[in-house]
């Protein structure tokens, strides 16, 4: 019974509903409950559409009409229409609201900070936290273009390559790699796409433009957090249907045979193996695909 992973799980979300005071009537104790605290969270942090708020959140029309509601009758927030689509309604935080926003974000890091403070190993606990929430944020993870000199993408490149150096028997030194320049991996030329999981980066890959009918996939990576998900696979469909609509024909990658899990995914996705092209000393097996 105690092995029962139903049960498990049920004893999980008792411990975070009661942790995050999700059942109280006053959240943090400031007079109103999680649902119009999550609504006044969101706003105040750039998400302005009702209907973006609504999907963002996972709350029907009816129970988001009623929070919003009584965040109004507070002052705390101003209901427009949007000038550019009177059919849309959009949410702007008053002085209050912002006021209001500002003191769940202090009382939300003192009460995080408690929890990480009381136990022991509170890197093991973050790790598993950001497994859970990954887990079931999955179908909201989102692929988005970034700048890969931008903090998130080196995030990302940090963690790939810190685990590249931990796979490969000669480690890995990134100045000896061909590492391709940041312009080939941006429009016109190419793309860097990161995969978000609320505000986690968890994945990225790039795409090498050349500037003509060829192109290479580099940097594909996903964090341990959000490994099973399929999300190599979705970053690797994004990078194609990229390739194709800035006209290239022919996709390159090379790998390693310590990767064996993406090396198994390319063969499985389409791409044949092919000779050397290229003098990184890193990699072992070269791909090609045909779009």
């Amino acid at each position: 019974m105690h092995d029962d992973p139903i049960r498990r799980f049920r004893r999980f979300s008792r411990a975070v509903t009661t942790e995050v005071g999700a059942l109280d009537a006053s959240f943090l104790g400031r007079g109103r409950p999680l649902g119009a605290a999550r609504v006044l969270n969101a706003a105040g942090k750039g998400r302005r559409e009702v209907a973006e708020i609504r999907d963002y959140l996972g709350l029907d029309t009816g129970l988001m009409s009623r929070l919003l509601r009584s965040l109004e009758s507070e002052g705390l927030i101003k209901l427009s229409a949007d000038p550019q689509d009177a059919r849309r309604r959009v949410v702007t935080l008053t002085s209050a609201g912002q006021a209001e926003f500002k003191a769940y974000e202090a009382l939300s890091d003192e009460q995080a900070r408690c929890v990480l403070e009381r136990h022991k190993r509170a890197d093991t606990l973050l790790e598993a936290m950001d497994l859970v929430a990954t887990a079931l944020g999955r179908d909201r993870i989102e692929l988005k273009p970034e700048d890969p000199r931008a903090p998130a993408a080196l995030h990302c490149l940090g963690r790939y390559y810190e685990e590249l150096a931990r796979r490969f028997d000669q480690g890995f030194d990134v100045s000896l790699s061909c590492d391709p320049e940041a312009g080939d991996m941006m429009p016109p030329r190419g793309l860097f796409l990161i995969a978000w999981s609320d505000d986690l980066p968890v994945g990225c890959a790039g795409l090498k433009g050349h500037g003509g009918d060829t192109a290479e996939v580099k940097r594909v990576w996903v964090a341990p957090v959000a490994r099973g998900l399929g999300l190599a696979r979705r970053l690797m469909a994004a990078i194609e249907t990229a390739a194709r609509a800035q006209g290239v024909t022919r996709l390159l990658l090379d790998t390693n045979s310590r990767l064996p899990e993406a090396v198994a995914m390319y063969r499985h996705s389409g791409w044949t193996q092919i000779a050397r092209f290229n003098d990184d000393p890193y990699p072992d097996v070269f791909f090609e695909k045909r779009l």
